[in-house]
């Protein structure tokens, strides 16, 4: 199998939408309410074809043997209280069919490439606390929760948490 990752392009939105409707409903399932991931999810091609521009220079495609069969978006970190020297990973999103398969891995591998190549020392990522198999796959990639905890609204209260990783 090979895996590839590249800027997203215009053409690409449809699919990244896909990727992130499915992986919702695999990931968040006894999460979040369901009617609240619909919801979302209605929204997603039309947001993706409207972001996903020429312009586009922080969003990814994860590619297995030419298909898209995720994306992630890495970008400077918008908490105030990180410095320069730190990177955000937004998010990584695989399509179920794809989880499991050392991809999101590679993809975390790339990120701290990227994040080098910025002249970057920190990557910082949001993960709802609940979701023990997102914690537990990024602890398994260098991240630590930094203690970095806070509310939002996605369709009731969530708690997300910070973690970190030295890259």
């Amino acid at each position: 199998m090979n895996t590839t990752i590249r800027i997203a392009v215009p053409s690409d939105a449809p699919a990244m939408a896909e990727v992130i409707m499915r992986s919702w409903e695999a990931a968040y399932e006894n999460i979040l309410l369901p009617e609240y991931i619909y919801e979302k999810n209605n929204t997603r091609v039309e947001l993706y074809k409207r972001v996903i521009t020429d312009e586009n220079s922080s969003s990814y495609v994860i590619l297995q043997d030419g298909e898209i069969a995720g994306t992630m978006k890495l970008d400077e970190a918008t908490d105030d209280d990180l410095s320069k020297e730190y990177c955000e990973m937004h998010y990584i999103y695989l399509h179920p069919r794809y989880f499991r398969q050392g991809i999101g891995t590679f993809a975390v591998a790339f990120a701290v490439n990227k994040a080098r190549e910025l002249g970057k020392t920190y990557i910082s990522v949001w993960v709802i606390s609940e979701n023990i198999n997102s914690v537990g796959f990024y602890e398994k990639n260098g991240f630590v929760a930094d203690g970095t905890i806070k509310t939002q609204e996605r369709g009731k209260p969530v708690e997300i948490m910070r973690m970190i990783r030295n890259i």
